[in-house]
């Protein structure tokens, strides 16, 4: 015999009792548990997951009645079945107020139990499918209103309902769509008879209706849905209300009317268009370089001037993959982000250095295009590429010489202070290499390194007495000296290119010191820029290490100590343990620039 997947909690005062049920009903039941009276049975009620209960009238501590009642304070639907041998009408009458739902004349015959469990057994199966339906229709609700416009009315046409989609798209807020008909977004381009069309068939011909409609918004534009009315009947066929759902196709309608409007496509003008569609071929491939894949990403197009830029033969490309121009300095993640791209359906543009069959390089403006059938599957790519070498090269160009007058720039106030040039040079790697392990991205380590050489641009403002001075400077020297962080600022001030933005302020803030100590504003912890920061350290690194007109070189190992000394007092901790860590790449950068 099948078990039921219930537990049955029985309570009764005679142990002889409970033995013979529990015995017995376990032979059907999976889950049985017992109590003496009604005291411990609200115990295991509260502890247990119980599907129905058995119980006596008559028990120490707490009866029966008095457990019920307590019980149905908190559950009003557990079914209890109640054994007695009491033919008190006064007790019957309190158990059936109590919403019993079966009584069992003592003594218990465990056939009659048998019976009463399959009947409740088949409540519960009904139960729990009535209720997994109810949380799937909810499911439902849910998934059609998150992904269209849904809306219902009573019989006559008043809206009852709209969802936050419907307020969406028609600007309405949902009290003032409720109580209203649809007429309120009825825009005046559609004709009478469509809506009177949509009637007869809701309701004289209880049937639904599908179509697309114009609408209008609250503001007076237009939108377009395609939307499905059908109506809702009660079990004796008659119309109750009507529910609309609708899908949103209000772009496509603008792309169609756009296109009407522009080319006026018919029969007649076939040929036209025809040929402007050649023409725009041609237009392409005179001015792009342009090939297909299937979608595993194997060329099975290329056009002439593809071949052209790249020197390459058909024969070299089709049958191949586009790794065959694949340059080495293009980064494998380029790559692996572009075919995340295009296989998820989507567009994918960036500028790749692409490598042709002579081995050297060009540069092309890339847009790889899926291409879908009609059920929306990618079929092949379509690649569009602009020559962009020569832009590319002249920016190159541009950048490289930007760069030379800035070292330029920065070698000034070192020659004025007979410093040499090769400080400028050290100073930018460092900063560079300090940059990269600090966590800055590629391109902003670039900038540094190209802003960091003037970080001591001020010193064109600075008298040679002092700035060249042998001995120690007076305070009043100092003083004037500490102005070049604050001169540099201003001959750098002014400019929106980020290089320049960047090198105002490593000559405004490479002074500034961790604890504060620092000028000309006494800045503390990361209140300074990062460019800042890792220019102090780049600096004094490469100052203490050269000869000045006031000092002679240091030790490296003198050097190293003074950096740990001010680890979290002039300079910042984190960068200073960064240095530490990878020391042997400074040292490189030091000995591959000596004066």
């Amino acid at each position: 015999m099948d078990k039921y997947n219930l537990s049955i909690l029985i309570v009764d005062d005679q142990p002889e009792i409970l033995n013979v049920l529990s015995r017995g009903i376990k032979r059907v039941i999976q889950r049985v548990y017992t109590a003496p009276n009604g005291s411990v049975a609200l115990e295991l009620f509260e502890k247990e997951d119980i599907d129905l209960i058995i119980t006596d009238v008559e028990m120490p501590v707490m009866n029966g009645l008095d457990m019920i009642k307590k019980i149905r304070e908190e559950n009003n639907s557990i079914p209890i079945i109640l054994t007695t041998g009491l033919k008190d009408l006064n007790v019957l009458s309190k158990a059936i107020d109590l919403k019993v739902s079966s009584f069992l004349q003592k003594p218990v015959r465990i056939e009659d139990i048998y019976e009463k469990i399959e009947e409740i057994n088949k409540v519960h199966a009904l139960e729990k499918e009535l209720s997994d339906q109810n949380k799937l229709l909810e499911q439902y609700k849910q998934v059609v209103d998150r992904s269209s416009i849904v809306s219902k009315t009573d019989a006559r046409g008043i809206i009852t309902y709209a969802n936050e989609e419907f307020c969406k798209i028609s600007g309405y807020e949902l009290d003032e769509l409720i109580g209203n008909s649809h007429s309120i977004v009825r825009h005046p381009d559609n004709e009478k008879g469509l809506y009177e069309y949509i009637w007869f068939t809701i309701k004289e011909l209880k049937q639904p209706w599908t179509g697309e409609i114009k609408n209008m918004k609250k503001d007076g534009s237009p939108y377009w849905v395609k939307a499905t009315i059908s109506p809702i009947f009660d079990k004796n066929g008659n119309i109750v209300e009507y529910i609309a759902i609708r899908t949103d196709i209000t772009q496509q309608e603008i792309i169609k009317l756009y296109f009407e409007e522009q080319f006026e496509i018919s029969n007649k003008q076939f040929n036209s268009a025809f040929k402007l569609s050649k023409a725009y071929e041609k237009a392409i491939n005179e001015s792009n370089t342009l090939s297909r894949t299937d979608k595993n990403g194997v060329i099975t197009y290329v056009n002439d001037r593809l071949l052209e830029i790249s020197g390459y033969d058909r024969e070299d490309l089709v049958g191949k993959t586009h790794g065959v121009m694949r340059h080495p300095d293009t980064p494998e993640s380029v790559f692996k982000d572009l075919w995340k791209t295009i296989s998820s359906g989507n567009i994918w543009k960036n500028i790749l250095k692409n490598k042709k069959k002579d081995g050297s390089a060009y540069w092309v403006d890339t847009t790889i295009v899926p291409i879908f059938n009609d059920e929306n599957e990618i079929v092949e790519y379509m690649s569009i590429r602009h020559d962009i070498t020569e832009i590319y090269e002249l920016h190159k160009e541009i950048e490289d010489t930007q760069r030379e007058v800035i070292y330029k720039m920065g070698e000034i106030g070192e020659t004025r202070s007979k410093e040499t040039g090769n400080h400028v040079k050290r100073v930018a790697e460092y900063s560079k290499l300090l940059a990269l392990l600090s966590g800055l991205d590629q391109s902003e380590a670039e900038i540094l390194f190209t802003a960091s050489p003037m970080h001591d641009i001020g010193k064109v403002g600075i008298p040679d007495s002092i700035l060249n001075k042998p001995g120690k400077l007076t305070d009043d020297e100092f003083k004037i000296m500490k102005d070049h962080s604050i001169i540099g600022k201003r001959i750098l001030q002014g400019s929106n290119r980020p290089v320049l933005k960047a090198a105002r302020i490593v000559a405004y803030e490479h002074h500034e010191k961790w604890d504060g100590s620092g000028y000309p504003r006494k800045l503390k912890g990361e209140d300074i820029h990062i460019y800042g920061r890792i220019t102090a350290i780049a600096d004094v690194f490469d100052a203490l290490g050269s000869d000045r007109c006031y000092k002679k070189a240091w030790e490296l190992e003198r050097i190293l100590d003074l950096f740990k000394e001010e680890r979290a007092k002039h300079f910042d901790p984190n960068l200073i343990d960064l240095f530490f860590e990878n020391l042997d790449k400074f040292l490189e950068i030091r000995d591959k620039y000596k004066d």
